[in-house]
């Protein structure tokens, strides 16, 4: 199993990323709370990871911080959740916001998240509170150090991204026509569409 890898960022493109340790060149998927802290394509980045086997891929998935990497963990042991719908939580939500959820029983704070119905929302609830004391108490881990960088394109790389995550293409253009402005970044502009989405 592999654990963690440090390398050179060698491209990201929401939700995936390219890591290239010594030469060996790494794809993963990860949330966007982590792309949210990536450096700059070329910059050093190190991220946690964790491997999804499945009889047609092994996917790697990688996290900024050990937390995250614990709720991503978390819930894929729920029925009914598998890895694209625990990355779009983490994607829609910090560990901390995803915790209260759980914590206060908001079913349809989850439901707005795309894959997840209402039995799903509430089979989360009841299935992860057990859990919260102890995805409270994990350490931070390493962030992904620097800020983000601008991207070229930042409107298709993110229409990609929420693509991914699961939201209809009317949706996506609506959110982010209403998110955009000049010069903004690829990550600045998912979280600005994922915050209006969740208040819908």
């Amino acid at each position: 199993m592999i654990g963690s890898l440090r390398g050179r960022l060698a491209a990201k493109n929401p939700p995936g990323l390219l890591l290239d340790v010594g030469g060996v060149g790494y794809e993963l998927e990860a949330p966007m709370s982590t792309f949210y802290g990536l450096p700059a394509t070329g910059e050093p980045v190190a991220l946690f990871t964790h491997m999804v086997v499945r009889e047609d891929a092994h996917v790697l998935f990688g996290f900024a911080t050990e937390s995250e990497r614990r709720l991503f963990r978390g819930l894929l042991k729920v029925s009914g959740v598998g890895p694209k719908i625990a990355l779009a939580i983490l994607s829609g939500s910090s560990v901390e916001d995803f915790l209260r959820v759980i914590e206060a029983g908001e079913a349809a704070m989850l439901t707005r998240i795309p894959g997840i119905g209402r039995k799903t929302a509430e089979r989360v609830i009841i299935e992860m509170r057990d859990n919260v004391a102890k995805l409270s108490a994990a350490a931070p881990g390493t962030d992904a150090a620097a800020m983000p960088g601008a991207a070229p394109s930042a409107q298709s790389e993110a229409f990609g991204a929420l693509v991914a995550l699961g939201y209809k293409p009317p949706e996506i253009a609506r959110l982010l026509k209403a998110a955009d402005e000049p010069g903004i970044s690829t990550e600045d502009l998912i979280r600005r569409a994922l915050r209006s989405a969740a208040k819908a």
